[in-house]
């Protein structure tokens, strides 16, 4: 995995091209608008949809990129610079703090959107996985905890909240709005959790594979049980071992559909897949829009109850056992 130090001579000499009086307050953009800066798409959905026109919004991840391993370009640094509020959920963006450091700014306001959520440890299925040493890295820099908070509706409206509180910190004047956004937002969310545990409360089983471990809150969440074939990161390569081990409990579980991912290379999943004789499709972890999504103005809510759509037929399809 590259590293951010590898930039910081190019970072420097970017910043220093920077005018002055960028942060928080000055606001010295055309329209004078508050200056949002996030890390990967939940982070930017939730920014956009509190912020309504009292601010512009950008995303660092760009889509169709995988956020685990990204690290911010010179470009990216300078974005950050003159931000007046840092948005980012916590573990996955583990180049975030030498990043802010790097880019100081003493009227930013930086949140992360996940505080104070008990964050959950990675499934047992994934201990068995051999891991190299770029998971190795981000595993200890987030001690195995679960960053995909942001799966979980209920959890979501706890990050929503979060940056709601930043929002009207950096931009009082316009603190009822962001109030009344962030208001209309959680409703939405509540409808969707609403939705989950309608769809999810009875089916014919509550097991389902995943190509990582990204739906543990959801899982947790619905009273379901997630079998990862990789761990926390989704570029893991599982051991010949896990394979064996996932393969023999789809069979036992009378597992008929394997999920892959849209931003991953869904090779393993489909090994998987074709060993038990199963299918294969999406369970999106909403870690960044594809093509396809943007040209179908695909979000959170409408991407999540494709997902819930997914999860239903799949917990609820019929296979004889070593069919």
């Amino acid at each position: 995995m590259k590293s951010w130090l590898k930039v910081s001579s190019v970072v420097a000499a970017s910043l220093s091209l920077v005018i002055s009086g960028c942060g928080n307050g000055s606001q010295n953009s055309a329209e004078d608008k508050l200056q949002i800066v996030t890390t990967f798409y939940p982070m930017y959905e939730f920014s956009k949809q509190i912020a309504g026109d009292h601010a512009n919004v950008v995303a660092l991840i760009p889509p169709g990129a995988e956020p685990h391993d990204w690290e911010p370009s010179a470009k990216d640094m300078v974005l950050l610079k003159e931000a007046d509020v840092f948005v980012y959920n916590g573990i996955v963006e583990g180049w975030a703090a030498n990043a802010l450091a790097s880019a100081p700014n003493d009227k930013r306001i930086s949140v992360e959107a996940s505080k104070g959520i008990a964050f959950i440890a990675g499934t047992e299925h994934e201990e068995h996985v051999a891991k190299d040493d770029n998971e190795a890295e981000h595993e200890e820099e987030g001690h195995g905890l679960d960053p995909h908070v942001w799966l979980s509706p209920v959890l979501a409206q706890q990050e929503v909240s979060a940056i709601q509180a930043a929002l009207e910190q950096a931009d009082p004047e316009h603190k009822d709005d962001y109030k009344k956004n962030a208001e209309a937002y959680i409703a939405k969310l509540k409808e969707l959790d609403q939705a989950f545990k309608d769809g999810l409360k009875v089916t014919k089983h509550k097991e389902f594979i995943t190509q990582h471990a990204a739906f543990g809150y959801l899982a947790q969440q619905y009273g379901l049980t997630q079998v990862p074939i990789a761990g926390l990161s989704p570029e893991q390569e599982p051991s010949p071992e896990q394979m064996a081990q996932v393969v023999e409990f789809a069979k036992t579980h009378d597992v008929g559909t394997i999920f892959f991912e849209t931003l991953v290379d869904p090779k393993v999943t489909k090994v998987v897949a074709d060993e038990i004789g199963a299918k294969t499709e999406v369970l999106n972890p909403l870690e960044g829009l594809t093509k396809d999504d943007v040209e179908h103005s695909r979000d959170y809510i409408s991407i999540m109850k494709l997902n819930l759509n997914a999860l239903k037929k799949a917990l609820n399809e019929y296979r004889t056992k070593n069919e």
